[in-house]
């Protein structure tokens, strides 16, 4: 079984634009037993995106968008499902034929900067799934050049900020006008390391007590 932490092999192919990056899928289990699908986003994956948004709570997505959005428009589907892997790069997680999980980064210009953002369905919270996509677009974006991701999140998203300090990372945050400003470098590091480490063997561990 392919461990939440699992990094693609050292062989894998160069990241090219427009070339669907299939070597990233994994199969990941949690800590409660459940089996899902990691992969890049697809064109085709337009309508389980819409059906993910649609499910999510008035508070997710105002979370996420900062504003109230009940629905994706045609045109900010295919903004959201087209990416070319390199300078923007979206993971979906699936169980069964339900996207549960997104997560994608944005290179800012032409620089080495990306801004990050993940959004997790309200029924899947707390299982680390957004650490999970965390883990997975900093190796992607590490592979394409960006060495720094940005984000934006409400100053009382405690949940997202949890996500952002559990990774290892070394996040600096400024507060202002309510909105917390998270800047972090994504070069592997030994406490990066050392924290990657640490959550694959509790889970790990948790999985196979679930298994007694």
């Amino acid at each position: 079984m392919i461990e939440l932490q699992d990094r693609p092999a050292e062989t894998a192919p160069s990241p090219r634009p427009g070339i669907y990056p299939a070597h990233l899928t994994r199969r990941v289990t949690t800590e409660h037993g459940i089996t899902y699908v990691l992969r890049p986003i697809r064109p085709d994956d337009a309508d389980i995106l819409q059906r993910f948004h649609g499910s999510l709570s008035p508070d997710s997505v105002f979370r996420r968008y900062f504003s109230l959005h009940p629905e994706l428009s045609a045109a900010e589907l295919k903004h959201l499902t087209t990416v070319d892997y390199v300078d923007r790069m979206a993971f979906i997680i699936i169980e069964h034929e339900d996207l549960v999980a997104v997560g994608r980064y944005d290179r800012i210009d032409t620089s080495d900067r990306a801004e990050v953002a993940f959004l997790v369905s309200d029924h899947y919270q707390h299982q680390g799934l957004g650490l999970l996509l965390l883990d997975h677009l900093a190796d992607a974006a590490w592979a394409c050049g960006i060495t720094t991701f940005i984000a934006e999140t409400q100053a009382d998203n405690r949940a997202m900020m949890g996500v952002f300090r559990s990774s290892g990372f070394p996040v600096t945050a400024r507060l202002e006008d309510e909105i917390i400003y998270v800047r972090f470098p994504i070069a592997p590091t030994p406490e990066s390391e050392a924290a990657r480490e640490a959550r694959r063997l509790r889970w790990a561990a948790a999985r196979a007590a679930a298994l007694r």
